[in-house]
């Protein structure tokens, strides 16, 4: 059982005076390398959309690659998680990134020849980006102790925002002197930084606060099955209501509010408007909020960090309510940049919370539930939104989002434990009290 968390700092106070992360050496490996994985995450699709079009691709070969990468995405979470926390999460890393770095060029050698041939690389590739996500998170907590972690997840958050803000431009250019398969070479060279250049971190414990091997179990021990680990990772998962009760908002918003920024806002930005400005403009907006959230969370510790955390989520409902009625487009764009700030004011005391509060010997497995539901089922938003705009008028669909952003996070913060995203001392290091929230 974890110890018991401390309370949280007052409003504004810092730790006591230490040396930055930022000057971490191991802390520097593990942010260079994941931010080498972002940016091979990121340019992916962007260099397939490029392929299509130069024509090499077709806009139905491009929606089978994403899917089939979406596939390995989600089949390799939930592994990923086990696997991590069964064996080195350092290991989980760098065979992840050879995966993937292995798959690039496989794409690129059936580019133009074979789209199958190109799918299972694609597969293969989203089986490594999911593979990452739990080992990387779990990892940090690893290479950082506690009171460097909330800053730790800013810098890391903040490199997600900065090869995003500069990605588009840099790719295009690069675009210009090499073709498609150069590029894609490139993508698996950033993935064999993002295996290699991350350090081991320190030794976990286990649940109970003894160390713990991390290369499996003891001599003569009976593993259990990936399905029943899994399972111990969501038993873990229910014994923190308040993350049950987060992780339910947050899917709840990236269904529903991203599906809006994904689909809905280019339908606008051509039918209200007339142009790609106020698409641009939006989402170059939301990234720079996402970038001043991340510097000011890093430094910033709220009296209520949970509930801060839940107001900054429930803030992306400004993004589909700036779409209900037509607006002059600088409202749309200051829209987004609130809803980029708070996203960055969930994410960060989000992770940082669980890197706290959760077992360490169960880390990767929780947070592969995570990123297993709240990404997972972003496509299916994604899915619905366009028939439900088709059937329903944009104006209703919008108003729905909006809703949905501002509610969820608002009955999350109704659960136990969610002011300080800390498990309550009335829980039982078995279950829960009382019902547990729904998802």
């Amino acid at each position: 059982m974890p110890t018991p968390s401390a309370p949280p700092p007052a409003a504004g106070a810092l730790p006591g005076k230490r040396r930055s992360v930022l000057l971490d050496l191991a802390f520097l490996r593990l942010w260079t390398g994941a931010t080498a994985s972002g940016l091979a995450t990121w340019a992916l699709p962007f260099v397939l959309g490029l392929a299509v079009l130069d024509r090499t691709l077709t806009a139905t070969d491009l929606g089978l690659l994403l899917a089939a990468r979406t596939a390995g995405f989600l089949a390799a979470v939930p592994t990923a998680g086990v696997l991590a926390d069964r064996h080195s999460r350092r290991g989980v890393v760098l065979w992840a990134g050879l995966a993937a770095g292995a798959a690039a060029p496989v794409m690129a050698a059936g580019l133009g020849r074979s789209v199958l041939l190109m799918a299972a690389g694609a597969a293969v590739a989203g089986a490594g980006q999911g593979a990452c996500r739990p080992a990387y998170q779990a990892l940090t907590a690893e290479v950082v102790d506690a009171d460097r972690r909330q800053q730790a997840n800013a810098a890391m958050t903040l490199a997600v925002r900065v090869t995003t803000l500069v990605g588009p431009s840099l790719a295009a250019l690069l675009a210009v002197f090499l073709g498609t398969g150069a590029l894609l070479t490139g993508i698996g060279l950033l993935w064999l930084v993002a295996a290699c250049v991350p350090g081991r971190g320190a030794p976990r414990a286990a649940a109970d606060g003894t160390p713990e091997a991390a290369e499996g179990p003891a001599a003569g021990a009976v593993r259990a099955s990936f399905l029943a680990e899994f399972a111990e990772g969501v038993r873990e998962a229910r014994r923190h209501p308040w993350f049950l009760a987060g992780l339910g908002a947050l899917t709840a918003v990236i269904a529903t509010g991203y599906s809006a920024t994904g689909v809905a806002l280019p339908l606008v930005s051509r039918d209200e408007y007339g142009t790609e400005v106020v698409l641009a403009g939006a989402l170059t907006a939301y990234t720079a909020g996402a970038l001043a959230g991340a510097l000011f969370i890093a430094r910033f510790r709220p009296r209520s960090p949970g509930w801060a955390a839940l107001a900054g989520l429930a803030a992306y409902g400004c993004a589909p309510l700036s779409l209900v009625v037509p607006v002059h487009p600088v409202v749309v764009m200051a829209a987004y940049a609130v809803a980029g700030v708070g996203i960055e004011l969930f994410n960060v005391p989000w992770f940082t919370a669980a890197q706290r509060e959760v077992a360490p010997d169960k880390l990767a497995r929780v947070s592969s539930l995570d990123f297993l539901l709240s990404y997972g089922l972003a496509p299916v938003g994604l899915a619905v939104i366009a028939p439900a705009i088709d059937a329903f008028g944009a104006t209703a669909v919008l108003a729905v989002c909006a809703a949905v952003c501002f509610a969820a996070p608002a009955a999350a913060a109704l659960a136990p434990g969610a002011r300080t995203f800390a498990r309550p001392p009335d829980t039982t290091a078995t279950g829960l009290r009382g019902k547990e929230p729904a998802r």
